[in-house]
């Protein structure tokens, strides 16, 4: 039986003054199926409002959205607007982010994550539903109440369906959530083939049996590091930005599943003792060959596309191309059109 064809999407990170733009020459390239923006430094509904004007045919999602930043009324309102001005080609992606950034950065509640994220799906849903049928709003939640929907508050139905809802999850709790209540799961860049098959998807799959969704379509999807370039010194220098990508991903407490499944928990302590001494640069020293090419896909350009093809055929079905070094806007498009 043949092996379904992966579909490649890119990330923009960038300033979203340039968005529109780099958008546009993405889907007039072709042969890239989505763009994601993250929420880092800006919000991304902003960007991708600005990438919908610019385009017609090329799907826009939130990779990830920071789901409890918001409560789920004020993500329903964002995601459902986006989605209006994108003529139905948007792709919700929720995550959790760590308890810091929620009680510190953001000045939100923080418990239960795993328990608390599916309530917040159900309730956006619920909101949702409450907009498109015009049917009391009465959602009443551990985490999460929302009764109340005037008229004057409630925006018109879309005449499209909904966006499906993804969840970036890596531990088994989040894993299970996203196979419960969501349409897709995001998997973190820090993830191996091995991962993939022998962990996450059996998750998801008692899961979607648990909540009853096991006979509805759902997405694997997964963001994956490259180290390409189109010379020998510009493939040195995404190698060298890669290993510490890895390196510091290895040091956050959140992806240590991933590095104990291939026995390399101590990756983590070491890595973590050098944050905690302020020792970043010595991160990328830690990521030896083994490592950097169980977690990236690593080589020319025509090899990376037979990589990719080769390390996510029939374990997912969309791959996010995550380039931790500088890199031009063409790069991605070109990484696509090999695999």
């Amino acid at each position: 039986m043949a092996t379904a064809p992966v579909t490649i999407d890119l990330a923009f990170h960038g300033d979203p003054r340039r968005i529109a733009v780099a958008a546009h020459e993405i889907e007039q390239r072709g042969g890239v199926g989505g763009l994601f923006v993250a929420e880092a430094r800006h919000d991304p509904f902003l960007s991708l409002a600005l990438a919908a004007s610019s385009t017609s045919a090329l799907q826009l999602g939130t990779s990830i959205a920071i789901a409890f930043a918001r409560t789920p009324m004020t993500m329903a309102y964002s995601a459902y607007d986006l989605h209006r001005l994108a003529g139905g080609r948007t792709i919700l992606g929720l995550g959790s982010q760590i308890e810091p950034h929620i009680k510190y950065r953001y000045g939100m509640p923080w418990s239960k994550p795993a328990e608390r994220m599916r309530e917040y799906v159900t309730a956006l849903r619920a909101i949702w539903d409450s907009w498109q049928t015009g049917d009391k709003l009465d959602f009443r939640g551990d985490f999460y109440t929302h009764t109340l929907m005037p008229p004057l508050f409630r925006p018109d139905p879309v005449d499209f369906p909904l966006p499906p809802i993804w969840l970036a999850g890596v531990g088994p709790k989040m894993i299970s959530a996203a196979g419960a209540v969501a349409d897709g799961l995001i998997c973190h860049p820090l993830v191996s083939q091995s991962y993939l098959s022998d962990v996450v998807t059996p998750i998801v799959h008692d899961s979607r049996i648990e909540g009853g969704r096991a006979a509805e379509p759902f997405t694997f999807a997964t963001m994956a590091m490259v180290a390409t370039g189109r010379t020998e010194e510009t493939l040195l220098d995404a190698i060298a930005g890669t290993r510490r990508q890895i390196g510091f991903y290895a040091s956050t407490p959140a992806y240590k599943p991933v590095l104990d499944h291939h026995g390399w928990g101590a990756l983590h302590d070491d890595a973590h003792d050098l944050t905690k001494a302020g020792r970043w640069a010595e991160l990328a020293d830690l990521i030896d060959d083994n490592v950097l090419d169980t977690f990236a896909v690593v080589g020319d350009i025509p090899s990376v596309g037979a990589g990719l093809r080769e390390r996510f055929a029939g374990v997912a079905e969309r791959v996010t191309l995550s380039i931790p070094y500088d890199a031009d806007d063409q790069l991605g498009s070109e990484i696509a059109a090999a695999v």
